[in-house]
């Protein structure tokens, strides 16, 4: 999870008591009368989630609710425990151990998947490979782009082309230079690595508005798919096999692997303490209830980018425009004072 964690510390909420200013729900349905504690993730779309849940706990179901800030071992720890409650984003394939621990010792519960299709791939601008005149029409997949290099000239090495790959050290980084070496793309590509995620996005950002070629390693949910979604395009790589990826894992040098295979699609479930999931059925349930996709996550993380980074306002926008999918994660009368509170 590390290649989020510098995207989103500016939006970790630290406040203390209840996280919005609204008036008490009219009834008090919660189960539990202490504040329900959540962990504050430091990627966005964690920070995102825990504001849904809350708005939704405290305006429908009357509870009180606070949040805890850190990183991942140090929350799902937490959790463990039992100093923390909720927790809105385990990813399956990367828990940290003292989780799965926690998992099999019956000390805590995963309940309900957030969303199903994590995602991650290698993206071009959509008007470089479609339209008659596009410049690299037939471009569809990471085997075309030798073809292609030439486009994607790197400015130090130009008899080569440029592949923006994640910030050194990340998971994705290491995965990527991996890729690169068993599709042969060592060959005709130089693996860049901007400094930071702000220097990434911002390349992308600045490509697709001058309507500059580029092609790139990206990750969804997040706010750039969310806001330049529809103006990229994946490129086509052979479809995920474990045998492949789990080899492709344990390499320990790029030089060392011999064939790729595409990312897997990653359930996000969320976690609860077990000794207050047993104290909170009718939280359970909600959580139980709770779905989201990767689609509508980038959606509200891209509002998120665009007001400033306001996650309370981020969450009222997607709980206005989305009461088909949040209405089916509470009973009527909940719903009722969760649009009442909107």
């Amino acid at each position: 999870m590390q290649k989020f964690h510098s995207m989103a510390v500016a939006f970790a909420l630290a406040t203390a008591g209840g996280l919005f200013s609204f008036s008490p729900a009219a009834s008090q349905t919660c189960d539990v009368a202490k504040p329900i504690v959540f962990g504050d993730l430091d990627w966005d779309s964690a920070v995102f989630h825990n504001a849904v849940a809350r708005f939704i706990l405290e305006k429908g179901y009357g509870c009180k609710t606070d949040s805890i800030p850190g990183t991942t071992v140090l929350l799902y720890a937490g959790a463990v425990r039992g100093d923390i409650d909720i927790i809105m984003e385990i990813w399956e394939n990367t828990s940290p151990e003292v989780w799965t621990k926690g998992v099999a010792d019956k000390k805590a519960i995963q309940v309900g998947v957030n969303f199903p299709d994590a995602y991650q791939q290698w993206f071009v601008p959509r008007y470089l490979v479609e339209g008659d005149n596009a410049p690299a029409k037939g471009l569809t997949s990471i085997a075309d782009l030798p073809k292609f290099k030439h486009l994607f000239k790197d400015p130090e090495e130009p008899s080569k082309g440029r592949f923006y790959n994640c910030i050194s050290g990340w998971s994705c980084e290491i995965i990527n230079s991996k890729k690169l070496h068993a599709y042969g793309l060592d060959k005709d590509f130089v693996n860049f690595r901007p400094g930071t995620g702000a220097a990434l996005t911002a390349a992308i950002e600045s490509s697709i508005k001058r309507k500059r070629p580029i092609v790139f390693h990206y990750w969804g949910p997040t706010w750039v798919l969310g806001k330049l979604g529809s103006q990229l395009v994946a490129l086509e790589e052979p479809s995920y096999d474990k045998g492949v990826w789990d080899r492709m894992m344990a390499a320990k040098q790029p030089e060392d692997v011999t064939e790729a295979t595409a990312y897997p699609q990653i359930p996000v479930v969320i976690g609860i303490n077990a000794k207050f999931a047993a104290k909170a059925p009718n939280v359970v349930k909600f959580l139980e209830n709770y779905q989201t996709t990767s689609a509508l996550v980038s959606e509200g993380l891209a509002e998120m980018q665009d007001n400033g980074g306001s996650v309370e306002k981020a969450a009222r926008k997607f709980l206005n425009n989305h009461e088909e999918v949040w209405n089916r994660w509470v009973p009527a009368d909940v719903a009722i004072r969760v649009k009442a509170a909107l």
